[in-house]
């Protein structure tokens, strides 16, 4: 009698366990997928990877974040920064084949708002997890070469001339988001997994 009493401590304390990990590795799956759906990224693609044609990606980097704050001014969620951007999307091509006749490049401008698969990526003090992203893409010329990314909304694209830490996360994020993006390593399983799980159920 004892025994079974011992066995049933122990199955109940095994399952309590269970039950706990499954609880805090669901809000953490639900938490990650609340960050990817609050940002939009900025993907900019140059037409080759030639050292001028990189350049020129940079170029337009520099004079669309230039104009960023103007752009996207009043922003304060995801759905009001895809409006933003998708009513600046004129202004915003405008914007960047400008910056390369400049340079003397005649390489034409294409730029729409998609969601995208995006590898984990290390900006500054923060590291985006991987996944699928909405995202203003925009596409010089044949769009073969590197790209660039950042974080558009929250605003934390950085110019050319500024230090990346002077934009601060803890404006946008809460507490486990900034844990997530402040330390991948101790999420990467756990979401490996629960993207995954997610998908068993599409």
């Amino acid at each position: 009698m004892k025994k079974f009493h011992t066995l049933i401590l122990t199955a109940g304390f095994i399952l309590t366990i269970i039950i706990s990990n499954s609880v805090g590795f669901i809000k953490d799956g639900r938490k990650l997928d609340h960050l990817r759906e609050s940002v939009l990224r900025l993907h900019i693609l140059a037409d080759s990877d030639s050292e001028e044609d990189q350049r020129l990606k940079l170029c337009v980097r520099d004079a669309i974040l230039e104009e960023s704050g103007r752009l996207f001014k009043g922003a304060d969620d995801l759905e009001s920064a895809e409006r933003a951007a998708a009513e600046a999307m004129p202004e915003i091509i405008a914007i960047a084949e400008r910056t390369l006749r400049e340079q003397g490049c005649e390489s034409p401008v294409a730029a729409r708002l998609e969601d995208i698969e995006f590898d984990e990526r290390v900006y500054g003090n923060i590291t985006m997890p991987a996944g699928k992203y909405r995202a203003l893409r925009i596409e010089i010329g044949e769009a073969k070469g590197h790209n660039w990314w950042c974080v558009m909304y929250p605003p934390l694209c950085i110019p050319a001339a500024e230090e990346v830490e002077s934009r601060d996360e803890k404006e946008y994020f809460d507490e486990k988001e900034l844990d997530i993006v402040y330390r991948p390593k101790k999420y990467r399983v756990k979401f490996a997994i629960w993207d995954k799980f997610k998908k068993l159920f599409d």
